[in-house]
């Protein structure tokens, strides 16, 4: 059993991701010309800000402080959004969806690893799936673009 400051960690570095899927988002609608592109991409980055407070609400139930994402745990998963910013510059419909690609499968690899532990997450396995099936959801309609590009 994981303790309660590991149980937070996790959640936590779950928001880092969540917060860095927000921004990717938002920046990737900047980086677009393409309007309907840009709604879709500005809808998921609302979506991320939903999925925030959610967990900052998890995060403050279990005693933790919402606002500390422990920045630097995560490593090449806390990278793959940040790469993904790099991409935008170029304002490619098609490499913007690639670069978003990449983010969201770090944050679904984090979504299988908490749901996985279900003895310590089970007060917010509801929580995890949901949002995971929204980062899924999400990731499936930006491959679907990615074929229309």
């Amino acid at each position: 059993m994981k303790t309660k400051e590991e149980v937070i960690s996790d959640l936590q570095e779950l928001l880092v991701l969540v917060n860095d899927g927000k921004e990717g988002y938002l920046s990737a609608s900047e980086a677009t010309e393409t309007q309907e592109l840009k709604a879709f991409l500005s809808q998921i980055s609302g979506e991320r800000i939903v999925y925030a407070s959610e967990l900052k609400e998890h995060i403050a139930l279990h005693g933790g402080d919402p606002e500390n994402n422990n920045d630097g745990v995560l490593g090449g998963l806390h990278r793959a959004w940040l790469n993904v910013k790099q991409v935008f510059s170029g304002n490619d419909d098609k490499a913007i969806l690639n670069a978003v690609t990449t983010g969201e499968r770090a944050a679904i690899e984090k979504y299988d690893e908490l749901i996985a532990d279900h003895a310590d997450h089970a007060d917010h396995m509801k929580l995890l799936t949901e949002q995971r099936d929204g980062v899924v959801n999400a990731l499936r309609h930006v491959e679907q673009k990615i074929v229309q590009a």
